[in-house]
């Protein structure tokens, strides 16, 4: 679990990088209303139980679901990471 915690966080360090402008983004994840939905339901969560696992509050989950704004740093690092590895994204998120 340690080894995947050093990726996440390099992962995120990495996305920092990117948005100060000192890294080149390697690809990008497209946001939109309905990747954010599969995603939230490929982890089994509902909308509540999703943003207290995001820490964001359940009306920013439900805007960023129905396309009126979108999310950003952290929390958009933290959807591809979902998206990518649910399983353990999720474990080490909850645990």
């Amino acid at each position: 679990m340690s080894n995947f915690f050093d990726d996440l966080l390099e992962s995120v360090q990495q996305m920092d990088e990117i948005h100060r402008g000192k890294r080149a983004p390697s690809r990008e994840f497209a946001v939109d209303p309905a990747t954010i939905k599969a995603i939230r339901e490929a982890t089994g969560l509902s909308q509540p139980n999703f943003a207290k696992v995001l820490d964001v509050d359940v009306g920013t989950l439900r805007n960023w679901e129905q396309g009126r704004r979108e999310p950003t740093g952290p929390a958009r690092a933290l959807l591809r990471a979902i998206r990518n590895d649910p399983k353990n994204v999720m474990a080490a998120l909850v645990g």
